[in-house]
């Protein structure tokens, strides 16, 4: 009896052991999968977005560079008979040409991240400033020389006073240089990321947030906001006074300049808007979840500010009829001589103001001058 007590306890012992789950069950708790990356989807996503901004620089590159140099090719050629817009369209296109050359350095950077050092990050990132100041500042100058040519009735020909021109010019590169100079100051390519899998940046670096607001704001408001209101008050002025003379023969260049203001704002609208917002947000206390290589709304918005720097000879190119032809002409014989001082729509005799008279004999005489250049050329 007590043999078969002894061995019923120890049983009873080895089935307690057995069943002990040593708390399995007691502690109920929840697993938070918020802070899971699905570092595959991000790696996916961050090719197919370095890819296809890869393959927009390269197009902007091509087609800006033809472009641009055809533009230049054809102020050299009328050199003798230059208009003030003239004058600064050569500036337009050569500071869209600096702005295109740094493209290839922005697509490597789009790939594998900044591996050009900070003298080159300096550089570019000024570029980019300086591109977006030059272009705003001098068609702004542009508009104001047709307000007062419409308006005003008053024209200023670079002929006469090339001087003059030369020095607003000047004074656009040296104030757009001044205002470049916190892109100068605080952009830096720091060559020790924190994890090896971080790729290098070039990135502002601000030594409190106040340089950090000072430097925005006047990009917003010096560069972006004070220009586009003395551009919408020109246009205004111009619309109207070519709606209340309507044989005036101005709206041509109203159109090539009209589109290339319009073209400029709707690039770079968006940027300014990315930078005002990023300016005041508190983005750096957020949470970040398969974060795209920095693809933030101001590196995606600036894209366009990159692409903008093609689209002026596409503008020269659609809304001149003569332009187009001497372009297509040089690109199949190589040459061609400017035998013509109308080849971009503002030229001088497309911007004069006429009395109504010599309004009404220019309407009656317009088919002439339309074959009359056609017989010439065959």
């Amino acid at each position: 009896m007590e043999m078969a007590n002894l061995l019923r306890t120890e049983s009873e012992k080895i089935t307690t052991r057995m069943l002990d789950l040593h708390g399995l069950f007691e502690h109920n708790t929840t697993f938070d999968y918020s802070d899971y990356e699905y570092k595959e989807d991000c790696i996916k996503l961050r090719s197919f977005v370095s890819i296809f901004v890869i393959i927009l620089y390269s197009v902007a590159l091509v087609l800006g560079l033809t472009g641009h140099v055809l533009v230049l090719v054809v102020l050299w050629q009328k050199r003798r008979s230059w208009s003030v817009t003239d004058a600064f369209v050569l500036h337009l296109s050569i500071v869209d040409i600096l702005l295109l050359l740094t493209i290839p350095l922005w697509a490597v950077d789009a790939n594998k991240g900044w591996s050009f050092g900070t003298g080159w990050c300096k550089v570019t990132g000024a570029l980019f400033k300086i591109n977006f100041y030059c272009g705003i500042f001098l068609l702004t100058c542009i508009s104001l020389d047709l307000y007062f040519c419409i308006v005003h009735a008053v024209q200023m020909r670079s002929c006469t006073m090339p001087w003059l021109v030369q020095l607003i010019c000047l004074a656009v590169w040296f104030f757009s240089l001044l205002l470049s100079i916190p892109d100068w100051m605080y952009l830096k390519a720091p060559s020790d990321p924190e994890q090896e899998e971080t790729r290098i940046k070039c990135m502002y670096e601000y030594p409190c947030p106040e340089s950090h607001l000072g430097s925005h704001l006047l990009y917003n408001v010096v560069g972006f906001l004070l220009p586009i209101f003395v551009l919408f008050y020109c246009y205004a002025c111009i619309l109207l006074k070519c709606r209340s003379n309507q044989g005036v023969q101005k709206h041509g260049a109203v159109r090539v300049i009209l589109a290339l203001v319009l073209a400029f704002i709707i690039s770079w609208t968006p940027y300014n808007i990315a930078l005002f917002v990023d300016t005041f947000s508190s983005s750096s206390k957020s949470p970040e979840h398969c974060k795209v290589q920095m693809w933030t709304a101001v590196k995606s918005t600036a894209v366009l500010g990159f692409l903008h720097s093609c689209i002026n000879p596409l503008i020269y190119f659609g809304f001149s009829r003569k332009f187009r032809r001497w372009m297509l002409t040089v690109m199949k014989c190589g040459s061609c001589a400017v035998d013509s001082n109308d080849f971009f729509p503002w030229d001088s005799k497309e911007i004069d103001n006429a009395t109504p008279a010599t309004e009404e004999e220019k309407g009656s005489l317009q088919p002439m001058t339309e074959i009359g250049p056609t017989i010439k050329e065959e």
